[in-house]
């Protein structure tokens, strides 16, 4: 069979949610990685819709996050699955996570890291093309200011994002509070897989799909961010759900 492969921004989040679900399921794949603004291009040429990921595989063209998750799953028997049959409630919270906690923790990062060029890049083009790594260090005044358009970073984005995250960490820590292990009880699902996948961006797990900063490498405000993220019950959760169910497997050559 023709390898697997999955187009990745590697930082994403919503990239990490596929990886991580098809990993999780023993399911070799080649990673293609790209930077932003060229994803598009990448994106579309493959079939896509303009954003990233996109797995092709035998099934297909699977250009959103949810349906590479349903894709793996299929490939596990049903009490392994991350949507149990007859659960539509799985399905709601991991669409209101996708639209809620995945853009706002997004915004709130890039927000402390992109004045920091450098140190950014050292994480944001890993394993990219080299001529995508050279592209995005020579044009850097360009691409922030594109990058900032693209994803709303504005000047008041930490004051406006951050109680956003919050909101999205305390109603996680609320369905917890009655000491069930998982959000819908005693089984790990896609609402879990999504919850601490799209919470990495603001907790920097240690076993995500790709290298990401530790906190004390980061500048003063952004540490302080992770740090507090981190001690909330929720990122409590987050941290411990990847050092738990992420087992990185080998990949396609």
């Amino acid at each position: 069979m023709t390898p697997r492969r999955l187009l990745t921004i590697p930082i994403s989040h919503f990239c990490e949610k596929a990886r991580w679900a098809l990993e999780r399921a023993g399911l070799e794949y080649r990673e293609e990685r790209h930077v932003q603004g060229v994803n598009r291009i990448v994106s579309r040429r493959a079939g896509g819709h303009g954003t990233l990921p996109v797995l092709i595989c035998e099934a297909g063209v699977l250009a959103e996050s949810e349906a590479i998750l349903r894709y793996a799953d299929a490939h596990l028997r049903e009490p392994q699955r991350l949507f149990p049959d007859g659960a539509p409630e799985v399905t709601a919270l991991c669409r209101e996570l996708d639209a809620g906690l995945g853009p706002d923790g997004r915004r709130l990062m890039y927000a402390h890291m992109l004045p920091r060029k450098d140190f950014m890049l050292e994480f944001n083009d890993a394993g990219v093309p080299r001529w995508e790594d050279v592209m995005m260090r020579r044009l850097w005044p360009v691409v922030a200011r594109w990058g900032a358009r693209e994803l709303e970073v504005r000047d008041d984005t930490l004051e406006q994002d951050r109680p956003r995250v919050l909101a999205a960490f305390d109603a996680i820590a609320a369905r917890l509070e009655d000491g069930r292990p998982y959000l819908f009880g005693e089984r790990f699902t896609a609402a879990d897989l999504t919850f601490a996948a799209l919470a990495g961006a603001v907790v920097l797990p240690p076993q995500y799909g790709v290298g990401l900063p530790r906190p004390d490498q980061l500048p003063p405000a952004a540490r302080e961010e992770i740090e507090a993220f981190r001690a909330h019950p929720a990122g409590v959760y987050a941290l411990a759900l990847f050092a738990r169910h992420r087992r990185n497997r080998p990949r396609a050559s």
